[in-house]
């Protein structure tokens, strides 16, 4: 089956004059179909913000476009604060979601405003400790633990998760909090990672949404928002059904009616926090094929490797590969796709069928908008490739610069020898 791709061979001929592979390119037409969309699916909460999970493409350029339609950010790190703050968006525009989190972290989170989501109790103490009191508006990270099933169908593994606080300790920390000062409160979490189903949502909703009546009735604090975060996640299969986000936003509101209302909680806002939802279909890596080996296997190396892309080599991922061109050839070759690292996990696809595919070919390897280039390193002294965005209006804008050996050797700055390598 094939995967649509949202750039010619025509556009990438041209592309590729001023831009060289390996580039992650970007669809603004994607994006901003897809925002707008998510904003009518929840249009029915007078609250409803979504804060656009920043760890997922943290590229000032893309943020700046959800900003456009009233999108806040999902910050998990002190530089992510600052990306934020350098785009506009302060405040409680700010959701600060993190763990272990060093004290620098929580006193620029507070001096900016931001939403603190606490992920453990002992963290109430070491806030008040490290910014000097605790925010009226104050959010706590929820897990559940056991096993997140829909029907008969095991989801997730909430109990082997290190991220959140149990029953007993949520409600121990809402009373602490109420005590300190706190005044709104909010409830988070994420039980469950990209899940392609529109019940996961519905039903996540469900426990927070009880969990809610159950805090507010017996600590008395009032439940500003719920935070269902991220989990909905992308087709990255062709032969997946992709989820339909407005049935997925009608689901919780009528878990919403059925629960909240009737408690007398229903002014109480959702947020979501959606990173590979908002940009993962909407970003491909480009990449070309320079070599070809004929050995045990049939091997296609390309000039991209793991550090561009590492969810095949780290997890094992599946992502679609369209050879540009050659879409409608049959897919009679078995190949794998591999990347130049000195490791055997380098690949992007294993024993897969595509067209016979020849040197010079571009491939486009879909789905890699979200958890994409962020999650790229220097392994072997490979330098991260240069954002390019697909503007609307077809022409192609540089978002991020491909590294060069300087950026890489720019931490040695205050050696001599740093001074010499950085010059050559």
């Amino acid at each position: 089956m094939k995967k649509e791709v949202f750039v010619t061979k025509e556009q990438l001929d041209e592309i590729v004059k001023e831009f060289p592979t390996p580039f992650h390119l970007y669809d603004e037409k994607g994006i901003r179909e897809n925002v707008k969309a998510l904003k009518e699916a929840f249009a029915w909460n007078p609250g409803y913000k979504e804060y656009f999970a920043v760890k997922a493409t943290p590229n000032p350029f893309l943020v700046q476009i959800l900003k456009e339609y009233g999108c806040g950010c999902d910050c998990s790190s002190y530089t992510e604060l600052i990306l934020s703050d350098a785009i506009g968006v302060r405040g409680e525009d700010i959701m600060f979601s993190s763990n272990d989190t060093p004290a620098e972290e929580y006193v620029l989170a507070d001096k900016m405003g931001a939403i603190i989501n606490l992920d453990d109790i002992t963290h109430i103490d070491f806030l008040e400790q490290t910014i000097g009191h605790i925010p009226e508006t104050i959010s706590c990270r929820y897990n559940p633990g056991g096993l997140f099933k829909i029907s008969n169908d095991i989801m997730d593994n909430p109990g082997d998760s290190k991220f959140g606080m149990t029953t007993e300790q949520i409600f121990e920390a809402f009373k602490i909090l109420k005590e300190k000062g706190a005044k709104d409160f909010g409830i988070h979490a994420f039980l469950a990672s990209n899940t392609v189903t529109n019940d996961y949502y519905p039903m996540l909703a469900k426990v927070l949404f009880e969990q809610a009546v159950r805090l507010q009735r017996e600590t008395g604090v009032h439940i500003k928002f719920i935070n269902l975060s991220g989990g909905i996640g992308i087709p990255y299969k062709p032969d997946q059904e992709p989820n339909d986000i407005r049935a997925i936003g009608d689901g919780v509101r009528r878990v919403y009616e059925e629960v909240l209302v009737p408690a007398g909680m229903g002014d109480v806002a959702i947020y979501t926090e959606l990173g590979r939802y908002m940009m993962g279909p909407y970003g491909c890596l480009v990449t070309t094929a320079i070599h070809e080996k004929h050995t045990h296997k049939e091997y296609i190396g390309v000039d991209a490797c793991a550090v561009n892309l590492m969810r095949p080599a780290m997890y094992g991922s599946y992502h679609h590969i369209t050879v540009m061109g050659k879409e409608d050839w049959p897919c009679n070759h078995k190949y794998d796709v591999s990347g130049s690292l000195c490791e055997n996990n380098d690949k992007f696809a294993i024993d897969r069928m595509l067209p016979k595919i020849d040197k010079g070919d571009y491939l486009v390897i879909h789905d890699t908008g979200a958890h994409g280039f962020a999650m790229g390193y220097n392994y072997n002294g490979k330098l991260r490739s240069a954002e390019v965005l697909l503007r609307e209006d077809g022409t192609a804008q540089l978002i991020r610069r491909a590294e060069t050996p300087a950026d890489y050797f720019a931490t040695f700055d205050c050696f001599d020898i740093g001074k010499k390598l950085i010059q050559k």
